[in-house]
């Protein structure tokens, strides 16, 4: 399984499912982090986390325990 944890700064990846549970999965789905919306991670802050995504037309930062839950496949294998 690949978490959006996994990819680094400049790859484009799909979100494929979801693993967390209650209040931080709903916050995710309200940021627009919904299965089958891709994604691209921008960078990462100073010391790593939180790291920031471009979603649509969106900036989000998520934490890197909040990227760990969230199943995802490469829309590209550059920066996998």
């Amino acid at each position: 399984m690949l978490s959006l944890n996994d990819i680094r700064a400049g790859g484009r990846v799909r979100i494929r499912r979801h693993l967390a549970t209650g209040a931080v999965r709903q916050r995710l789905l309200d940021l627009g982090l919904m299965p089958n919306a891709v994604v691209t991670v921008v960078r990462s802050a100073p010391l790593n986390d939180p790291i920031e995504l471009k979603l649509d037309a969106s900036n989000v930062s998520l934490r890197r325990a909040e990227a760990r839950t969230i199943e995802v496949s490469p829309e590209d294998n550059d920066h996998v």
